[in-house]
């Protein structure tokens, strides 16, 4: 493994209760891919997700992530740090039901201290270029799950993360429209440099990314064509 990647997973294990997940996983990812993780149904590809982002600990082995190894972190300073560099896109799209559109993408903004005018600009001219401008106003329960699904990748970048970690983004959406998703997602991540990292268990999804990798037994695989 280089020591030059800019996401190291080194000897990772994590289990839960007597189930192991990861066995001595061992991952690097260069700044700016965009890397799927394949797997089936509980093989580990979420839990993956979870460590790299930070969202829970490892029970051995270190991930790092720009050279910060979030083992060593306080959980305060982990909020502190996904806050600031981590976007992640949901299955379900996750948004709070009691705010509009508009408000649940300044969320990320407002967490970083972001000015509210400022706020509201960014998170406008976003929802515009992921074409549901028109829906900025209403609640997420008035729009499609397509509709929903780009308002959550615009909360996921708004802050301009170097981070987007989307576990299953497409899988609780139509053939089409995940397509135009996932698109969306990758175009929104590669204009702004940043590194994606999806887990999936659809082929047209692992198609569109940059590397393959597959987790099986604990371990992670490279997937070749």
């Amino acid at each position: 493994m280089t020591t030059q990647a800019w996401i190291e997973v080194r000897e990772v294990s994590k289990a839960y209760g007597a189930q192991p997940v990861l066995d001595r996983a061992s991952l690097a990812i260069e700044r700016g891919t965009l890397v799927a993780v394949i797997g089936r149904s509980g093989s580990g590809k979420s839990t993956l997700l979870r460590l790299i982002g930070g969202l829970e600990p490892a029970d051995s082995g270190t991930v790092r992530v720009g050279g910060a190894d979030l083992g060593a972190y306080s959980e305060a300073q982990r909020a502190a740090w996904r806050r600031r560099d981590l976007g992640f896109v949901f299955q379900f799209f996750n948004l709070l039901p009691t705010l509009t559109v508009v408000e649940n993408v300044e969320l990320p903004l407002a967490l970083n201290a972001v000015a509210a005018p400022e706020a509201r600009r960014r998170s406008h001219a976003l929802l515009q270029e992921l074409g549901v401008g028109s829906c900025a106003e209403r609640f997420p329960e008035e729009i499609s799950g397509g509709e929903q699904q780009r308002v959550a990748i615009a909360r996921a970048v708004v802050h301009e993360p170097q981070l987007v970690l989307a576990d299953e983004p497409t899988g609780n959406l139509d053939l089409e429209t995940a397509g135009q998703v996932l698109a969306l997602l990758r175009h929104t991540c590669e204009s702004r440099g940043t590194t994606l990292v999806i887990a999936t268990h659809s082929a047209d999804v692992a198609a569109q990314a940059t590397r393959v990798i597959g987790i099986r037994g604990g371990r992670i695989e490279e997937q070749t064509s």
